[in-house]
């Protein structure tokens, strides 16, 4: 496998047509993110790739909250934190673990700094070689789906919703309607967040990785997005995802959930050693 150079990309208030991909750590990752459809203003997503010699990168996604003020700089501010923590001492220590958690100390402290009430989701994965680790805060969401549609990785909504889910309270599909399906209950620009930390996951080669703001969770169902990720060119996969969320934002059926939002989707796969 061919070492991948030691680059960041950020995808910050974009509204891009086509998915992008790019060389990281061990494999490639494909990016979409776009503005809300009919709406005037920046996009309050923020993106981040972080590739790191020669097995190692960061995947990162915020979501500044609407109905907030400064949401696009909250969301640059956590993504852009979480690379410089990182990227300050790689070649001082293996641990990504521990430059991660202070990547998000440190974007919860900008954040805060910006005194007018700002706040966003912040997803992070880490990869090492074929093994991955996930952190999060807020309802941007992070799975591991194998090809024939294993779930081997999910993260659970910091929300009121997410949790009646994940307790039983509520179903899935259910959720969608949800009237409070809006509301986030741990936020980075607050003194009370919490970070969670999932377990090590090992890739398979043709596990897939996906990451995604609200504007994919609340416009398609779980089984329809492992559906359309979990095997073929990933490109076209993500590509799939954004054109049939985008779709359901500006032209609902009867009895379909929908929800005008900003859009931003990762995913990665592992490469065949050469």
């Amino acid at each position: 496998m061919a070492l991948q150079t030691q680059e960041t990309m950020f995808f910050i208030n974009r509204d891009m047509e086509l998915v992008d991909t790019e060389p990281i750590a061990t494999g490639m990752a494909a990016v979409y993110a776009a503005r809300c459809p009919g709406r005037e203003g920046p996009n309050e997503d923020a993106v981040g790739l972080v590739s790191m010699i020669p097995d190692r990168g960061v995947l990162i996604l915020a979501d500044g909250f609407g109905g907030h003020p400064a949401g696009d700089q909250a969301a640059e501010i956590a993504v852009r934190a979480v690379e410089r923590a990182v990227r300050a001492n790689e070649a001082a220590t293996d641990d990504l673990r521990a430059l991660i958690m202070e990547g998000f100390d440190r974007a919860n402290a900008e954040v805060l700094a910006l005194g007018v009430g700002a706040a966003t989701t912040l997803a992070v994965l880490e990869i090492v070689q074929n093994r991955v680790r996930s952190y999060h805060v807020g309802d941007s969401g992070i799975l591991v789906v194998g090809q024939r549609g294993k779930v081997k990785l999910r993260t659970m909504a910091h929300s009121p919703v997410g949790y009646a889910v994940e307790s039983g309270l509520v179903e899935e599909d259910e959720a969608m309607y949800h009237e409070e399906r809006h509301l986030v209950s741990n936020m980075v620009g607050s003194p009370d967040m919490r970070i969670d930390v999932g377990p090590v996951v090992h890739l398979a080669l043709h596990d897939t990785v996906l990451m995604g703001s609200d504007g994919l969770f609340d416009n398609m169902t779980f089984d329809d997005i492992v559906a359309r990720i979990r095997k073929g060119p990933l490109a076209a996969g993500v590509s799939e995802l954004a054109r049939t969320s985008r779709v359901i934002m500006t032209a609902p059926q009867p009895e379909q959930p929908s929800k005008l939002d900003d859009l931003s989707i990762v995913a990665f796969r592992r490469v065949r050693a050469q």
